[in-house]
């Protein structure tokens, strides 16, 4: 009998890892896996609903974008949009939201899931957007956990926002980075400096990178925001809400319960 060859688990390490680098590995990281995210998922992000992070925030109850009644007419950019799911909430409320990400395969679910509006699949530091297209943007845990220069996201969504406009982004809260990335007992213990700013990356067995994922303290977020040309109006850190009895990788009743899991700030341009 002929055996097949056993699939190669990556190697997980922490490494530098350029832009480059750190785009390709994550395209190609986001183009295989899309098709099990959406199955595993997919349920909790519905089709249609506009959530922040594990927790369950709903931006129908947060309004960081503002009354759903005044997004009537509004143009809203959404960046590592994945399925659309927060684009197509957007629909829903009379606004013209445009869904970009950086995996084809992602856009395509999007695609199968449905809606009249624009899927662009572009890298999130070159937006392909002339200067001042938008009223808002957002990103739910896209893109911005993924770049090793966030300054460049933010100052092309600066750049394509008009005066005023608003950007409100979701990412891993940076503490989680101190402690290990389980649901479990195991997953509240500090086992890494919270300082140690050097990447996590998943590596092939020549070395190549097949993810990657960039760590920011609560302060380097701050000033990235402040040097790109926003100003900061609010961080919100979701507390964990009792009927949330799922699990999320390291997202879980029990550690979000202690520790917060998601941060997101919310930022307007001047």
């Amino acid at each position: 009998m002929i055996q097949e060859p056993e699939a190669f688990e990556p190697e997980a390490t922490r490494r530098r890892a350029d832009a480059a680098e750190s785009a390709r590995a994550n395209r190609g990281w986001w183009d295989r896996n899309a098709d099990e995210y959406q199955i595993e998922h997919g349920t909790f992000l519905g089709d249609d609903r506009f959530v922040w992070g594990p927790e369950g925030l709903d931006e129908v109850e947060a309004e960081l974008l503002g009354p759903p009644a005044e997004l009537k007419g509004r143009a809203v950019l959404e960046i590592g949009a994945g399925a659309a799911q927060c684009a197509r909430w957007l629909a829903a409320q009379g606004a013209r939201p445009v869904a970009l990400d950086l995996s084809h395969r992602q856009l395509q679910h999007a695609l199968r899931i449905g809606g009249s509006f624009p899927l662009v699949c572009a890298d999130a530091a070159a937006l392909p957007f002339a200067d001042g297209s938008f009223d808002l943007a957002c990103s739910a845990y896209g893109a911005l956990p993924f770049v090793a220069d966030p300054r460049l996201v933010l100052r092309e969504v600066r750049r394509v926002l008009r005066p005023g406009g608003r950007f409100v982004f979701s990412v891993t809260h940076p503490i989680r980075w101190a402690f290990p990335d389980e649901p479990g007992p195991e997953g509240l213990t500090v086992s890494a400096s919270y300082f140690d700013r050097t990447p996590y990356v998943e590596q092939d067995e020549t070395g190549r990178a097949v993810y990657v994922e960039h760590h920011r303290t609560l302060g380097d977020r701050v000033r990235d925001i402040a040097a790109s040309g926003f100003r900061l109006v609010d961080l919100v850190e979701p507390e964990w809400p009792a009927w949330n009895t799922s699990e999320w990788g390291g997202w879980s009743p029990l550690r979000g319960a202690l520790i917060p899991g998601t941060a997101i700030f919310v930022c307007e341009r001047d």
